[in-house]
């Protein structure tokens, strides 16, 4: 158990307060829990609710290339100002959006580029491995399928495709090409339109993030952990620890973990850190299925046209991806969801039915321009730590930081290098 001396030199149980009951927040919150920390986990919305809810579901460990590239420059006038494109910037937004794009288009300068992917690549390595060991002692492996997933091909000739192809070899991913007729043997309902695709074979995903999030998060309270559904409007370290702002009350710890994504700008600026991070929103369609997913798809299937996935969950099939700049508290463009099913129609052969019970969905990533997170403790406050900002690989990404914030905490070296992470690169 991890205990203090208090002032009249008995043992004291060390607390702990995650800010952040998404699936990041969650696995910090379970870690230290079981590293015998008392750990109060708060979230002013609920458990799980937030991005963590209605996500594809991808475990997305091939995902090691940072998002700012070269290539968009070209696309970005025509991705950006296409309300229904697969990337958009609201209007009212774009002066804001200014300074991110500006560290955005800097971190495509191939050092910052090359560094950055092999910060990703160490992140993404044992991701998976780790929720495996924690689902396992959770006694829900059946949440997570390791079949893998598939990108796609419609109009990409060959000489593209395998060019891509080798860029995924060359980061060490696990990776297949495949041909049409191979495609739709691992695949049977993908369309005919379909004439290549790359098999990731050691990816996975998730038949219900939403459940991932809750379970774990039951897991870690039959470990001690406990709740509260609170806002948190600012944090102070002390002399004796950290001091929790919430509903006009005040929670003493002797530890605190800020988690809360794209809603951790506010207190880290309390806390003089300069965050540059947006509310990078992706769309969800869940569309309910009354066969077993496996009759229409059996693993996430993302296209490289249309630039959205596919994936199979328990009672429905999801659709999502795109990306739009609107800011934090901008009204939901549901339309956007809606694309995602014509989209669909191109992939796939068959679709569920059911229109009545179709669920839109829309969740803010947490994205900062380099396509890193920031996972550390704070330069400047030794008991205060930081895990946030994983963008597209939240969920990909959340046990390997869990298990990294553990190892912060508990004053031990990390076991992967996290300098790349450190939110000193921003201040």
């Amino acid at each position: 158990m991890s205990t203090v001396v208090d002032q009249e030199g008995n043992n004291k149980q060390q607390t702990v307060a995650v800010i952040g009951a998404g699936i990041i927040g969650i696995n910090c919150a379970l870690e230290l829990q079981s590293l015998g920390y008392q750990v109060t986990l708060l979230d002013k919305e609920g458990i799980g609710l937030g991005c963590s809810k209605a996500n594809a579901g991808h475990f997305a460990t091939e995902q090691v290339f940072p998002l700012a590239e070269f290539s968009l420059l070209w696309q970005m006038p025509k991705l950006l100002f296409d309300p229904l494109g697969p990337v958009a910037l609201s209007a009212k937004h774009f002066i804001k959006a200014i300074p991110w794009f500006m560290q955005f288009f800097n971190n495509m300068r191939p050092t910052l580029r090359n560094k950055n992917k092999k910060a990703l690549q160490a992140l993404n390595k044992n991701a998976i491995h780790h929720y495996t060991a924690l689902l396992k002692a959770a006694e829900a492996e059946h949440l997570i399928s390791l079949d893998g997933s598939l990108l796609v091909f419609e109009t990409n000739d060959r000489t593209k495709v395998e060019l891509m192809y080798q860029h995924y070899l060359a980061a060490g991913i696990a990776v297949k090409l495949l041909d049409k007729r191979q495609t739709l043997e691992l695949e049977p309902n993908l369309s005919n339109n379909i004439n290549y695709s790359l098999y990731f074979t050691d990816v996975a995903h998730t038949i219900d993030p939403l459940a991932l999030s809750k379970t774990l998060a039951e897991f870690a309270m039959c470990k001690g952990m406990t709740f509260q559904q609170t806002a948190v409007t600012s944090v102070t370290q002390t002399q004796s620890g950290v001091t929790v702002e919430i509903d006009e009350q005040h929670l003493h710890v002797d530890h605190c973990v800020i988690a809360c994504g794209a809603w951790s700008k506010k207190l880290l600026n309390g806390l003089n850190y300069h965050l540059p991070i947006e509310a990078e929103r992706g769309y969800s369609l869940s569309l309910p299925i009354s066969a077993a997913a496996s009759a229409l798809l059996s693993r996430p299937v993302a296209s490289a046209e249309r630039r959205f996935i596919i994936t199979p969950m328990g009672k429905t099939l999801r659709l999502a991806g795109t990306v739009e700049y609107a800011g934090l508290n901008a009204p939901a463009n549901y339309k956007r969801a809606e694309m995602l099913k014509g989209n669909a129609a191109y992939i796939l052969k068959r679709l569920p039915e059911n229109e009545e019970k179709q669920e839109a969905w829309m969740g803010c990533r947490p994205s900062l321009p380099d396509s890193l997170p920031v996972i550390c403790q704070a330069p400047n406050h030794d008991k205060i730590f930081f895990a946030l900002g994983h963008q597209h690989l939240g969920l990909t990404q959340g046990a390997i930081t869990g298990k990294l914030i553990g190892q912060l905490v508990t004053g031990h070296s990390p076991e992967i290098n996290i300098d790349p992470f450190c939110i000193r690169r921003f201040n």
